[in-house]
Protein backbone atom coordinates (compact mmCIF):
# COMPACT_ATOMS: atom_id res chain seq x y z
CA UNK A 1 0.00 0.00 0.00
CA UNK A 2 1.22 3.78 -1.06
CA UNK A 3 0.82 6.08 1.94
CA UNK A 4 1.71 9.65 2.30
CA UNK A 5 2.24 11.73 5.35
CA UNK A 6 2.83 15.43 5.61
CA UNK A 7 4.67 15.76 8.93
CA UNK A 8 6.05 17.87 11.40
CA UNK A 9 8.74 15.69 13.61
CA UNK A 10 8.15 17.75 16.57
CA UNK A 11 4.16 17.17 16.75
CA UNK A 12 3.05 14.25 19.15
CA UNK A 13 -0.24 13.96 16.92
CA UNK A 14 2.44 13.73 14.06
CA UNK A 15 4.98 11.43 15.16
CA UNK A 16 1.81 9.15 16.58
CA UNK A 17 0.86 9.14 13.63
CA UNK A 18 3.40 8.34 11.44
CA UNK A 19 4.39 5.70 13.96
CA UNK A 20 0.50 4.04 13.61
CA UNK A 21 1.28 3.77 10.14
CA UNK A 22 4.81 1.86 10.36
CA UNK A 23 2.91 -0.34 13.29
CA UNK A 24 0.38 -1.56 10.18
CA UNK A 25 3.37 -2.70 7.96
CA UNK A 26 3.64 0.58 5.70
CA UNK A 27 6.92 2.29 5.04
CA UNK A 28 5.17 6.05 4.15
CA UNK A 29 6.52 8.74 2.02
CA UNK A 30 7.73 11.07 4.68
CA UNK A 31 6.89 14.93 3.87
CA UNK A 32 8.47 17.12 6.51
CA UNK A 33 5.60 19.77 4.81
CA UNK A 34 7.12 23.05 7.14
CA UNK A 35 10.27 22.41 4.84
CA UNK A 36 8.74 21.15 2.01
CA UNK A 37 5.11 22.53 1.48
CA UNK A 38 2.73 20.61 -1.02
CA UNK A 39 2.04 22.59 -4.06
CA UNK A 40 -1.49 24.13 -4.13
CA UNK A 41 -3.21 21.68 -6.37
CA UNK A 42 -2.16 18.93 -3.55
CA UNK A 43 -3.11 20.85 -1.06
CA UNK A 44 -6.89 21.98 -2.24
CA UNK A 45 -6.89 17.99 -3.21
CA UNK A 46 -6.32 17.08 0.17
CA UNK A 47 -8.51 18.69 1.66
CA UNK A 48 -11.40 18.19 -0.63
CA UNK A 49 -10.03 14.60 -0.25
CA UNK A 50 -10.42 14.31 3.71
CA UNK A 51 -14.06 15.82 3.55
CA UNK A 52 -12.87 19.05 4.81
CA UNK A 53 -13.40 22.93 4.14
CA UNK A 54 -10.08 25.21 3.87
CA UNK A 55 -10.63 27.02 6.94
CA UNK A 56 -11.45 23.13 8.91
CA UNK A 57 -7.76 22.80 7.70
CA UNK A 58 -5.74 26.00 8.97
CA UNK A 59 -4.23 25.10 11.98
CA UNK A 60 -4.65 28.01 14.86
CA UNK A 61 -2.42 27.06 17.80
CA UNK A 62 1.39 28.23 18.01
CA UNK A 63 0.44 29.97 14.17
CA UNK A 64 0.41 33.25 13.11
CA UNK A 65 -3.49 33.04 12.43
CA UNK A 66 -4.28 35.67 14.49
CA UNK A 67 -1.85 38.10 13.38
CA UNK A 68 -2.87 37.39 9.98
CA UNK A 69 -6.34 38.42 10.27
CA UNK A 70 -7.57 34.61 9.29
CA UNK A 71 -10.02 34.80 11.66
CA UNK A 72 -12.44 37.18 9.09
CA UNK A 73 -15.09 34.91 8.11
CA UNK A 74 -15.28 37.00 4.95
CA UNK A 75 -12.08 35.72 3.57
CA UNK A 76 -12.10 33.71 0.45
CA UNK A 77 -10.93 30.10 0.62
CA UNK A 78 -8.14 31.71 -1.97
CA UNK A 79 -6.98 33.93 0.60
CA UNK A 80 -6.53 31.20 2.89
CA UNK A 81 -4.97 28.77 1.01
CA UNK A 82 -2.42 31.62 0.25
CA UNK A 83 -2.00 32.38 3.77
CA UNK A 84 -1.00 28.39 4.08
CA UNK A 85 1.02 28.33 1.26
CA UNK A 86 3.01 31.24 2.53
CA UNK A 87 3.32 30.04 6.10
CA UNK A 88 2.85 26.33 6.20
CA UNK A 89 2.71 26.10 9.60
CA UNK A 90 -0.84 27.24 8.74
CA UNK A 91 -1.38 23.60 7.76
CA UNK A 92 -2.93 21.58 10.22
CA UNK A 93 -1.14 18.40 10.57
CA UNK A 94 -0.71 15.54 9.79
CA UNK A 95 -2.36 15.25 6.67
CA UNK A 96 -2.19 11.26 5.46
CA UNK A 97 -3.31 9.79 1.91
CA UNK A 98 -3.43 6.41 1.04
CA UNK A 99 -5.04 4.10 -1.16
CA UNK A 100 -8.36 4.06 0.58
CA UNK A 101 -8.62 7.32 1.28
CA UNK A 102 -7.52 11.09 2.99
CA UNK A 103 -7.30 11.93 6.46
CA UNK A 104 -6.40 14.68 8.73
CA UNK A 105 -5.18 12.93 11.73
CA UNK A 106 -6.35 14.44 14.47
CA UNK A 107 -6.39 12.68 16.96
CA UNK A 108 -4.10 10.31 15.33
CA UNK A 109 -5.74 6.81 15.78
CA UNK A 110 -8.52 8.31 12.77
CA UNK A 111 -5.69 7.61 10.17
CA UNK A 112 -6.82 4.12 10.99
CA UNK A 113 -9.53 4.90 8.94
CA UNK A 114 -7.36 4.28 5.79
CA UNK A 115 -4.97 2.16 6.67
CA UNK A 116 -5.34 -2.10 6.10
CA UNK A 117 -5.70 -4.39 9.38
CA UNK A 118 -1.94 -5.57 9.32
CA UNK A 119 -1.25 -4.11 12.26
CA UNK A 120 1.89 -5.46 14.03
CA UNK A 121 1.06 -5.89 17.45
CA UNK A 122 -0.48 -3.81 20.14
CA UNK A 123 0.60 0.21 20.08
CA UNK A 124 0.19 3.09 22.76
CA UNK A 125 0.68 6.44 21.71
CA UNK A 126 3.42 8.69 23.40
CA UNK A 127 1.06 9.51 25.97
CA UNK A 128 0.14 5.32 27.06
CA UNK A 129 -3.37 5.53 25.18
CA UNK A 130 -3.81 1.88 23.98
CA UNK A 131 -5.12 2.10 20.01
CA UNK A 132 -4.01 -0.78 19.13
CA UNK A 133 -4.77 -3.96 21.26
CA UNK A 134 -2.71 -7.34 21.92
CA UNK A 135 -5.13 -8.89 19.26
CA UNK A 136 -4.18 -6.33 16.52
CA UNK A 137 -7.59 -4.58 16.85
CA UNK A 138 -8.21 -0.77 17.21
CA UNK A 139 -9.58 -0.08 20.93
CA UNK A 140 -12.22 2.51 20.44
CA UNK A 141 -12.99 4.36 23.40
Amino acid sequence: MQAKIYHNPTCGTSRNTLALIRNAGIEPDVVEYLKTPPARAELVDMIASAGLTVRQAIREKGTPYAELGLDNPMLSDDTLLDAMLDNPILINRPFVVTDLGTRLARPSELVLDILPDTHRGPFSKEDGELVIGADGRRIRT
